[in-house]
């Protein structure tokens, strides 16, 4: 008799004012693709971690291929073939592709010396062998994300493993590489590999998986087999009710022009044109959906509408008033509002509590500091308190919870919350929805479509077409930097709007 590759009986754990997973069990079958799927806070993470040897488990049993095991440590977990890769890339930027895959193995010739010309060649052999493209001597610094997480990969192939886990593995990569990504999860399986992986998107686990378990709030749901379900099924063992996957909105009503841009050309990192001469324009009540391929601008043309880069030519108009010369915290009083794309970096600061996160934008404003400056904490809680309730945000402790310590979906929520509470003229939104779940995406769309129907100009900025077809009154493709053009999202087609992102103009 075969045993599962992977038993999980009765896991629980608890962190400080969180139960994150309640007897929770879990069985994968040798050669299978298993996706773990809940929303975010569910535990998936947690329950990984445990098996990777990040945590200890405070009760259960964990089998590997039906012999019970204690997996006190990663080096332990990897000793049993098991590698994880993670949603944020443990790599060293400025080190060779080979050099990140065999550190902590290094393989040394009879003198003692480093041999990384024979680990090259083994990378390269694994890299062909798999069909992943990657030069062993390419630096990390030089290659895509995409490039990078299968450097994750070849690691811990590196290291023998033959059961992978991977932590919402799509959360950073575009659609394409999305694709290449599950035509790899097959290649492994082909090889006899085991595949467990944690993801929100419904698509990816119709695409890949065999089976699926669901867990909702550190409890196990159930486990079922993807070829016999569907999405909406499948969302519904997720957060519990029914999921809306259509946006509902009114038809907008737009009014005043908001935001207007001139002929904006700015340049990027390496000194070249990252926007090339781009003009739109934006009225209060509608939203405009930015289109396009990763790194054709979007980031820069945001970066500059908010201040953090600096523009080269052209005029950045708000309800007339030109932005040019604004400092950053002058646009915000301006009424420029930002959900930036990388909530981690950006967005937050990862170790000040919920409460102080929420005013990061106001806390020098009554009646959070006084006239000498010092921070008024009663009025910051009760604050924190109040949108904490109005946005459903789920954190352990409260206001005074860490930001490191809520989930993805709950720290988007924080963000979210607090741009939308300082009632901006304009709120540019930048991937809103990367790595959430379907009841946090549902939660955030209505969120963006009220706040059109308050009156804001919202701009949204979006990898996901879909979500820019189902969110948008309006469409703009960018491609090199230019807007190569404009469709009303009732007549827009997911094909037009695909080949505009590559560059043909509306016209064509």
């Amino acid at each position: 008799m075969l045993h599962p590759a992977v038993e999980m009986l009765d896991i629980t754990k608890v962190f400080p004012g969180v139960l994150a997973n309640d007897r929770v069990r879990l069985e994968v079958a040798q050669g299978e693709i298993h996706a773990l799927l809940g929303e975010n806070g569910a535990g998936k993470s947690t329950l990984m971690s445990i098996l990777f040897g990040l945590y200890p488990p405070d009760s259960g049993t964990i089998r590997i291929r039906g012999r019970e095991v204690r997996i006190q440590s990663p080096n332990d977990a990897a000793d049993l073939g098991i590698g994880m890769v993670h949603q944020h890339f443990k790599l060293i930027h400025n080190f060779t592709v080979t050099e990140n895959i065999i550190l902590g193995l290094e393989s040394r010739n009879r003198l003692g010396n480093l041999d990384l010309g024979a680990a090259e060649k083994r990378v390269g052999e694994l890299s062909a062998r798999y069909g992943f493209a990657v030069d062993p001597r390419a630096k990390i610094e030089d290659i895509t994300v995409g490039m990078q997480q299968r450097v994750e990969i070849l690691k811990i192939l590196y290291r023998n493993a033959d059961i992978l886990i991977f932590d919402e593995p799509s959360a950073v990569l575009i659609p394409q590489e999305i694709d290449e990504l599950m035509a790899i999860f097959n290649r492994l399986r082909s090889e006899g590999k085991t595949i467990l992986f944690i993801t929100h998107k419904l698509k990816e686990i119709k695409a890949a998986a065999d089976r699926c378990t669901v867990l909702r709030r550190g409890k196990y749901v159930g486990t079922v087999k993807v070829a016999g379900a569907t999405g909406e099924s499948l969302a519904e063992m997720m957060v519990g009710r029914a999921v809306n996957f259509r946006v509902d909105k009114r038809p907008a009503k737009p009014g005043e022009l908001v935001l207007k841009i001139e002929n904006l050309t700015v340049l990027g990192a390496n000194g070249a044109p990252a926007v090339r001469n781009l003009s739109l324009e934006l009225r209060a009540g509608e939203i405009l959906g930015i289109a396009g391929v990763d790194g054709n601008g979007q980031r820069e043309f945001v970066a500059a509408i908010a201040g953090i880069l600096p523009v080269k030519s052209g005029r950045i108009l708000l309800k007339g008033r030109d932005m040019g010369r604004e400092s950053i915290r002058g646009r915000i009083a301006a009424g420029i509002g930002l959900v930036p794309e990388d909530r981690y970096q950006h967005g937050l600061v990862l170790d000040f509590r919920l409460d102080e996160n929420l005013i990061l934008k106001s806390y020098r404003q009554a009646p959070f500091s006084g006239p000498a400056g010092f921070l008024r904490y009663p009025a910051i809680t009760s604050h924190a308190d109040a949108l904490i309730r109005q946005f459903d945000i789920r954190a352990g402790n409260g206001p005074a919870t860490p930001a490191r310590a809520m989930s993805g979906g709950n720290q988007q929520k924080a963000v979210i919350a607090r741009e939308i509470d300082l009632s901006p003229e304009l709120l540019m939104v930048s991937q809103p929805t990367r790595g959430l779940d379907v009841g946090a995406i549902e939660y955030i769309h209505r969120r963006i479509v009220e706040e059109r129907d308050k009156g804001r100009a919202v701009l949204l900025i979006s990898f996901e077409l879909d979500e820019i077809l189902s969110l948008c009154d309006r469409i703009a493709a960018i491609s090199r930097g230019s807007i190569v053009g404009e469709v009303a999202a009732a007549e827009a087609q997911e094909r037009s709007i695909g080949a505009m992102m590559g560059g043909v103009h509306a016209e064509a």
